[in-house]
């Protein structure tokens, strides 16, 4: 495929462009996973338009969310949660997923407990998955479902959390009442806890701030906000480290969970794998980082989705 053909593609799987829109209401839904008791919810987000970043005045603003810039973004829908334990577990262990599809691949058994006994079945979040390994997962999803899933974008993931608030926090700005709806370092007991307990923000996703910090489809950038397109804009990779992670974690102060704070990728969270550099499916040291699903309203063809991950997720396959 010719870069001019990659250029065209690429975005188009962002926003949906120039594919037709599926039948599917916009309204939220419980996909169910073939072959497994797995299902999960997906929330409708509406197109618009909000000012990424934060601005100068805001407490423990980083250098890095700035300038502010108002973008647009497109209809999609997003996980209610975060991936869980479970879901993400049933693609990657060969005792659970049985009839993996042609042409997919699962990550080697790791050589200790990623969760750190932090929990597993019932409802905790999938951890220590390389950016590689949850494209994988969204990969094998496709496979299983037929829909097209992937991460958000940076910018995707703000305006979602944001939930059309303008303040640090998607309910405002007093710091007291963020234990209502994550768990960070004040409130956590060091440890991350089963996905949607707390407070959902506006739109109804819970956890997007704590927890565990979510992987984004973006390279990181520190300079990214200013050279940012203001239509569906995504930082397209173009190394394989780092990426932009983003909501803040469970043994995060306040500070770092607001909207617009952003966390780069550290290869140092694979420094005890025996398998480096050969590894990249999973991270032995970030018991911190998930993800969430996106779902775009307008699905693209399903040669147009074997392309995608053929460009995106092959060529990138060294991230973490």
């Amino acid at each position: 495929m010719t870069k001019k053909t990659v250029a065209f593609l690429l975005p188009a799987l962002l926003t949906g462009a120039a594919f037709a829109q599926t039948k599917t209401e916009f309204t939220a839904y419980d996909q169910k996973v073939p072959g497994s008791e797995i299902s999960f919810k997906m929330v409708p987000i509406k197109a618009g338009e909000f000012m990424i970043g934060s601005p100068a005045s805001e407490k423990n603003r980083s250098a890095d969310e700035g300038p502010r810039k108002k973008v647009a973004v497109e209809a999609f829908w997003m996980g209610a949660t975060e991936v869980t334990f479970e879901a993400y577990d049933f693609y990657a262990d060969p005792d659970k997923e049985t009839n993996l599809p042609d042409g997919m691949t699962r990550p080697s058994p790791p050589y200790i407990d990623l969760t750190l006994g932090m929990g597993k079945a019932g409802g905790f979040p999938a951890n220590s998955m390389s950016q590689y390994g949850a494209l994988m997962y969204c990969k094998w999803l496709y496979k299983k479902t037929g829909v097209f899933y992937r991460l958000p974008t940076e910018a995707e993931w703000e305006y979602a959390c944001r939930a059309g608030s303008t303040t640090a926090y998607p309910y405002g700005e007093d710091t007291s009442k963020l234990s209502q709806y994550a768990w960070f370092a004040g409130n956590s007991e060091s440890k991350y806890h089963k996905v949607g307990e707390l407070k959902p923000n506006a739109w109804g996703l819970y956890d997007m701030l704590g927890n565990v910090a979510e992987w984004t489809l973006d390279q990181y950038d520190a300079d990214y906000l200013a050279k940012m397109d203001a239509k569906s804009p995504w930082n397209k990779p173009t190394a394989k480290n780092p990426r932009t992670i983003k909501g803040g974690h469970y043994a995060d102060p306040a500070g770092r969970l607001r909207s617009a704070a952003r966390l780069k990728s550290d290869m140092d969270w694979n420094r005890r794998d025996p398998q480096i550099p050969r590894s990249y499916w999973w991270n032995a040291d970030s018991p911190f980082i998930g993800f969430r699903l996106v779902r775009p309203v307008k699905q693209p063809s399903a040669e147009e989705v074997e392309k995608f991950f053929e460009e995106i997720v092959d060529q990138y396959k060294g991230s973490r």
